[in-house]
């Protein structure tokens, strides 16, 4: 340096430094070192800077006032600088440090200049690089501000007045320049902050603003003025929105894929000599997979000469798409490591200065400033961390979440298998919520090693080797943490595998609520539930009795290793002496490395969730996908719409085809028809038209777009003209059409908001067959090429289906020149078609026109022959010739249907049918409509005016938003915890926190005392003593945390976990039927996932934006800290003579300690609360209103009731729900044991309602109903509902063995089930089966075709044999000739019994004792059959529509 400054300037000089009160220094070292540090600073960073600048265009940003004046201060800085320098090239003969420094200083000056351009050019707001350049600037400029003043005030002149004059004109300048810097330029141009209404303001904060979070308090205090609702939120950062993260996921998953199946592909040619056959079955393989088959000696030689295929990791593809970003939180992580190890060594200066006697007081403030300013910036360095770490999680989480969802709308039927819905759920909600958990604390698996070794190097330089015996106590903890983080791996894979379980049950349950509730099932599905959630509380305790001896463990273990080391350092060598420095600089030290002792087994034991949940995740994105190739769609060259050539079709590749040989040519512009008996795969060829199937063999092709219309419609909470719309823009014109088409003009006046209200999930507040006419018109309105129709007239009534075959299928219909597939069992409609296929067996038996079909004589022939008994050859002939009796039933006619029993009275009883079957044919498309067609045209014009009317009126909404409670958690909802845990509980669990806190901070005044001995030198005498009681102290502190997390995990809160559920189930399935109409199954799923997943396990609910708030808290509430551990320093200072160096240390190092205590504080508090909402929202439901109780003791029926089967309305009313209209209006009517009651009307008029009436599924508004005598409003609805049966319109069946089905209390003998399905025609098909009645049917009974699930439910009926039975719309699914074994079991099995039966098919009451006839929910008509059609009313119009009235 000399060389620089010249002999006359010295580098360092200590008398005028560390040992002056007044310190000062020296010219050479202000020259150079201060000049230079800012310089060095900025050339470093400048090129990567620039760098990052050119590849991030944000767009270019006006030149401001601002701007201006940040680049005339920098230009004049530069000038000012050379000023200096032409200066002293002027004088001459100065030393080289006079004319490097001013240069050096310029060139940066004009460096920075050209960056505030450069960054305006790129659109940079704030700056962070020039802030703490100028920063820099300013505090090196500092020292040389105060020394030129001492020095002018010392000479009493000024001696270099230019060089005095620039260098204070630089000082302002500086100044001028930081300030200009803390404040922020306009948005760039052309940003899309702008266009946002409600953007985010991090986005335009400046650096200053970001560091400190300060962006966000605008937000904390509107907050605290208001509770904050969703609306308040600022829109999301565009780079957080699932928009850009899943795609980023899911195309470093795909690269993962194909790379496993490029590996697959080597693997598969290393071994030449095999040569499987080609797999062409539907499915994309996931990843893994075989390709075809090979005999068993091949693969033996493969197997033990190829390497193993690689499998597509998620892990990396997670890695690759989130790990830069997190890669700079981790950055942050490694420079607040390094900084938390500088305060125990100011601590140890700040002792020795205290036991120092002769030493300038600015020593002790410099040290507490500089703690201060340490702890300031570990803050802030810290909490950037924890935002870039929450950043990842939020943005991983919501990419796992969109790549499990788009996944499960692709995978193959058999992955659907496999991966329940339950499943699927439980991935979206508790799996992604596990990765966002993990990545939070992630960093602290390279961050905790580091900081223990750390930890131990300064220790052994205190302490020498007795650190080793703390070492040894650490070293020895780690296999005992290793063995219970494994042990806690395997119990969370059961315990995820239990909650599958549970929640698909409860999916399940969800689902078919109304059929529990029919059958009074409530009690044998809540067992189930309770029965699983069992096993999963027992996973859960043995993880909680784990969970406390690793806390004890890690919580010990500092205390342990400061007790050994200290022990072993005192008993060692007599000379050493353990005096405040050494105690606390080492307990400063253990308390660093609590942190990481403690934070290790957590996050080991989150990272163990997170592999748990990691190859769930995995399992499931690898799952096969349907091929979307494997229908063709691009095939222009033949005039057929759809063809398939030789197809062969599977659900599963390891299922047996379903369908074989399938050869379908369908020519633009027809209407085919697909005919068959129920389970013969008519239903499985739309799907494998649709791509739903895994193609075997054959080829598909559908040419242009195709609608599809199920089975069983799909209805979307919305309102009803949304589900019509679905999307497309609304055209007046086309939509009333549609709606006209469908026959649903009618209903539009009956629905209280019109075409605007609102439909429940599932279309729960519709009938089967309004909403069946919904999903026709949202195809019909879509206008698509090719239209699929599964079965779509099965659920509406005859005359309405054949208004819809008119208007909208038929030749003459709204479709016509559109390529029409119809499954159907309607055979009246068959002659207007252009081909007819015959299925049986899953194969084509038969295929071309209605003529040509019966001139072939074959199976189509015959089963018309059966069921039209006649043949319509010339159509102006029909219904005038009746063939002879016997020839048309020869007595074998049904002998062929496979399940048929040849017994005598049912081929009677098909003769007897003869008459009602007879003119199920249309006669001919010309024929004029009928009275309710034209009753349709009238109503429309009525309806268009009614419709404006009814506008203004607001429409009370079906499903309510979800409410959520704001503002702070009330109280209540802690003591309901509280309550739950129970009250005593709470209390001793407090108590004895207190009292393991109080042994915590008695160790460490037992410790200050201790070091006291080494001022008064009676340290040798007491050893034994202070090492006896520290170490009691301790080990109570540890056995007081071992019993109380044991009270508290493994008893209580796992007790408040069994109730606060069960309270769940019991309220949920004690809810009356309209509390499920409003509240989506979605819903519901959340509480019994998600929320109840919060209270069992506690885990952190921190989804929201709102950790944000913890850091915009958690930096002023360190920040509090950091003033703690100031003003702890600046007493130690002042009170320098009074304060023994034992206290000094206590005291700083406790202060040291509040910082990340306060923060603790405060984030658990918060995590706390977000957790305690789930106890809020599971209570939410454990309160609603319940129905009726499911038994009255003291008015319980006899046993044998009812015996006659009497019904009696009596004035009957009856609503939905409080505020709606009545739905059926002052019914009387008495019904006689063993009658057989047909009701009818029209869509809405009030058929189901009546149903529900007799079960108490809806409740009387007025009037009662009595049944042998016994008002049922006044008995239990168990006892009612088990001594009524039904069969529902929606066949509803569990996940379960069919015996369960059947019967899930389990009252009857195998024998009698078999009976039942004997008489239910099911024999066959489940003695075909190996399980037979332990066959399982899948969710929803999905591997049966609706008419089998249909006959699953006549079963039922026919086991539970009440007096009693309705049949709601029963054999809407069902081909004609099974519809007529069910009606004669009917007629046979219940022959004594009272039946109610809603019909579409009028032919199947055409025989009963009498016919209700409703119209708008009163009593139109009631009489015989043959006397309602004499009277000519609404049921001679229906009959005629039908077919059976001349």
């Amino acid at each position: 340096m000399e060389r620089l400054c010249g002999p006359k300037l010295p580098f360092w000089v200590s008398n005028r430094t560390f040992n002056s009160s007044w310190p000062d220094l020296p010219e050479c070292f202000q020259l150079s070192v201060l000049s230079w540090v800012q310089c060095i600073y900025l050339w470093a960073v400048s090129p990567i800077y620039i760098f990052c600048l050119k590849k991030n265009k944000k767009g270019y940003i006006m030149m401001s006032l601002l701007n201006r004046f940040k680049t005339a201060f920098g230009l004049l800085l530069w000038i000012v600088c050379w000023t200096d320098l032409f200066y002293t090239l002027h004088e001459g003969n100065q030393p080289p440090i006079y004319y490097v420094t001013p240069l050096v200083l310029g060139m940066t000056m004009l460096l920075a200049t050209f960056l505030i351009q450069f960054e305006r050019l790129r659109g940079v707001q704030s700056s962070g690089v020039l802030f703490i350049f100028w920063l820099l600037c300013l505090l090196c400029a500092t020292v040389p501000f105060r020394s030129k003043i001492l020095q002018a005030s010392s000479q009493g002149e000024v001696t270099d007045k230019l060089r005095f004059t620039t260098f204070y004109f630089y000082f302002s300048m500086v100044v001028c320049e930081f300030i200009l810097c803390c404040f922020n330029e306009k948005p760039p141009l052309f940003s899309n902050v702008v266009t946002d209404p409600n953007p985010c303001p991090e986005a335009t904060a400046g650096f200053l603003s970001k560091i400190t979070f300060w962006w966000f308090t605008s937000m904390a205090v509107k907050g605290y003025k208001m509770p904050l609702e969703a609306k308040d939120l600022w829109s999301l950062n565009k780079r957080d929105s699932s928009k850009v993260m899943v795609p980023r996921l899911l195309n470093e998953w795909e690269k993962e894929e194909a790379k496993a199946k490029l590996s697959e592909e080597n693997v598969a040619s290393q071994a030449t000599y095999t040569k499987p056959p080609p797999s062409t079955t539907n499915h994309i393989s996931g990843g893994g997979g075989g390709e075809g088959e090979s005999s068993p000696e091949e693969v033996e030689v493969l197997l033990s000469s190829k390497k193993v295929a690689h499998q597509p990791s998620f892990l990396r593809a997670l890695i690759k798409a989130f790990g830069p970003y997190f890669l700079i939180g981790s950055g942050y992580k490694l420079l607040q490591d390094i900084i938390t190890f500088v305060n125990p060594q100011l601590l140890k200066m700040l002792i020795s200065f205290i036991k120092a006697k002769d030493v300038p007081n600015w020593w002790g403030y410099t040290l507490a400033c500089l703690m201060f300013f340490t702890a300031l910036l570990q803050t802030l360095i810290l909490h950037h961390h924890f935002q870039y770490c929450f950043v990842t999680g939020m943005n991983v989480r919501s990419a796992v979440i969109g790549a499990i969802y788009r996944k499960a709308l692709v995978i193959t039927n058999a992955a659907k298998r496999s991966s329940t819905v339950g499943e699927i759920v439980n991935l979206m909600s508790v799996d992604a919520q596990r990765f966002m958990d993990l990545t939070t604390f992630l960093n602290m698996l390279w961050s905790a090693p580091l900081q223990i070794m750390l930890a131990l190097y300064f220790l052994w330089q205190i302490l020498g080797p007795s650190v080793f015996a703390g070492v040894a106590v650490m070293i020895l903890l780690i296999p005992f943490n290793a063995f219970i983080a494994m042990k806690t791996r395997a119990y969370q894979v059961e315990q995820m595998q239990h909650k599958d379980a549970r929640i698909k049950l409860m999916n399940e349950i969800l689902n078919g609520i109304k059929v529990l509730k029919l059958y009074a099932w409530e009690n044998s599905f809540k067992q189930k539930v309770l029965a699983i959630r069992q096993k999963e509380l027992i996973v859960l305790r043995k993880t909680a009795y784990l969970g406390a001896l690793s806390t004890m463990a890690w919580t010990s273990a500092p205390f342990l290793v400061a007790l050994t080391t200290f022990a072993v350092y005192v008993t060692v060598d007599k000379k050493n002496i353990l005096d405040a420095e050494t105690a606390f600089v080492s307990i400063s030290l253990f308390n660093i490395l609590r942190f990481p002792l403690n934070m290790l087994p957590q996050v080991i034991s989150s990272l163990v969730q997170a592999s748990v949940s990691l190859k769930r995740v995995q399992n499931f994105l690898s799952h096969d996908e349907l091929d979307p190739d494997s229908v063709n769609r691009n095939n222009t060259s033949t005039e057929f719409a759809v063809t398939v050539v030789n197809g062969k079709f599977t659900w599963g590749k390891d299922d047996a085809p379903v369908l074989h040989n399938i050869n379908v040519m369908v020519p633009q512009g027809s209407l085919l028809a697909v005919v068959g008996h129920v389970g013969c795969g008519k239903s499985s060829l739309i799907s494998a038209l649709l791509g739903d199937m895994e193609k075997v063999e054959g080829e598909v092709s559908v040419r242009g777009s195709v609608a599809y219309v199920p089975q069983q419609a799909w209805i979307q909470n919305a309102t009803l003209r949304d589900n019509i719309l679905f999307g497309n823009p609304y055209n007046e014109q086309k939509y009333n059409s549609v709606l006209e088409a469908c026959a649903l003009t009618p209903d539009l006046q009956v629905l209280p908001g019109g075409d605007m209200t609102e439909i429940g999930e599932k279309g729960i507040n519709l009938s089967g067959g309004q909403r069946q006419r919904v999903s026709l018109a949202r195809a019909l309105y879509n206008d698509a090429d090719v239209y699929l129709l599964d079965d779509p007239l099965s659920a509406v009534d005859a005359h309405v289906s054949k208004h819809i075959f008119d208007n909208l299928i038929g030749p003459e219909g709204a479709l016509k020149g559109k390529t029409r597939i119809l499954v159907t069992h309607g055979i009246s409609f068959l002659p207007q078609v252009d081909n007819i296929m015959v299925m049986v067996d899953g194969r084509v038996s038969e295929m071309g026109s209605y003529q040509d079909l019966l001139k072939q004589n074959g199976a189509f022939a015959e089963f018309l022959r059966n069921y039209a008994l006649e043949d319509i050859i010339e159509e102006d002939e029909a219904g005038d010739e009746i063939i002879e009796d016997d020839e048309l039933f020869p007595d074998d006619a049904l002998s062929n249907h496979t399940d048929m029993v040849d017994s005598e009275p049912m081929i009677n009883e098909a003769k007897r049918s003869f008459i009602r079957q007879m003119s199920i044919m249309s006669a001919d498309g010309e024929n004029p409509r009928s009275r309710s067609v034209r009753r349709h045209g009238c109503s429309q014009r009525k309806h268009s005016e009614s419709q404006d009317k009814k506008k203004p009126r607001e429409m009370e909404k079906l499903i309510q938003a979800e409410t959520a409670e704001t503002g702070q958690v009330k109280g209540k909802v802690y003591l309901e915890y509280v309550k739950a845990v129970g009250p005593l509980l709470s209390v001793v669990i407090c108590f004895l926190y207190g009292c393991q806190s109080a042994a915590a901070i008695g160790t460490n005044i037992w410790l200050s005392e201790w070091t006291n001995d080494a001022v008064t030198n009676s340290t040798t005498e007491n050893v034994q003593m202070r090492v006896g009681v520290y170490a009691a102290l301790g080990f109570a502190q540890g056995v007081l945390l071992l019993i109380n997390c044991l009270l508290c995990r493994a008893y209580s809160m796992l007790q408040a976990a069994k109730l606060t559920h069960r309270n769940l189930l019991q309220g949920v399935l004690r809810a009356p039927q309209g509390f499920f109409e409003s509240t989506p199954t979605g819903r519901l799923l959340n509480r019994f996932s998600k929320d109840v997943d919060a209270i069992d396990s506690q885990i952190p609910d921190n989804i929201d934006i709102w950790m944000r708030t913890f850091w915009w808290l958690g930096v002023r509430i360190e920040f509090i800290g950091n003033c703690i551990v100031l003003f702890a320093g600046l007493f130690a200072v002042t009170g320098k003579d009074s304060l023994s160096p034992g206290l000094v240390g206590l005291s700083v190092s406790y202060a040291l300690q509040v910082t990340m205590s306060l923060n603790w504080m405060v984030r658990m508090t918060s995590e706390l609360e977000n957790n305690i909402v789930a106890v809020e929202r599971v209570k939410e439901y454990s309160e609603t209103k319940t129905e009726a109780p499911w038994e009255v003791e003291d008015k319980k029926p006899p046993p044998e009731w009812p015996m006659q089967g009497n019904v009696e309305f009596n004035d009957y009313s009856v609503r939905y729900r409080e505020g709606l209209d009545l739905v059926l209006k002052d019914i009387t009517l008495k019904v006689k044991g063993g009658e057989k009651i047909g009701i009818v009307g029209r869509t809405g008029a009030g058929k189901s309602s009546m149903t529900l009436c007799l079960f108490r599924l809806l409740e009387a508004a007025g009037g009662e109903i009595t049944i042998d005598n016994v008002k049922i409003s006044e008995i239990g609805l168990h006892d009612l509902r088990s001594k009524l049966t039904i069969i529902p319109q929606e066949p509803v069946l569990f996940s379960g063995t069919l015996r369960m089905n059947l019967d899930p209390f389990e009252k009857y003998s195998d024998e009698e089930v078999w009976k039942a399905l004997e008489h239910s025609h099911l024999h066959k098909f489940v003695s075909n089966q190996a399980a037979k009645l332990d066959l399982e049917c899948s969710e929803g009974g999905e591997n049966l075709s609706v008419g089998q699930r249909q006959l699953v439910c006549l079963a039922r009926a026919l086991l539970r044999k009440t007096r009693i039975l309705i049949l709601d719309e029963a054999t809407a699914a069902i081909d004609l000739e099974t519809d007529d074994l069910i009606q004669s079991t009917i007629r046979t099995q219940f022959e004594d019994c009272t039946v109610f039966t809603i019909a579409h098919r009028l032919n199947t009451i055409m025989d009963y004792t009498r016919v209700l006839v409703l119209d708008k929910g009163r009593i139109a008509e009631f009489d015989t059959p043959t006397n309602l059609i004499s009277k000519r009313g609404i049921f001679y119009g229906m009959a005629k529509d039908a077919g059976l009235a001349q």
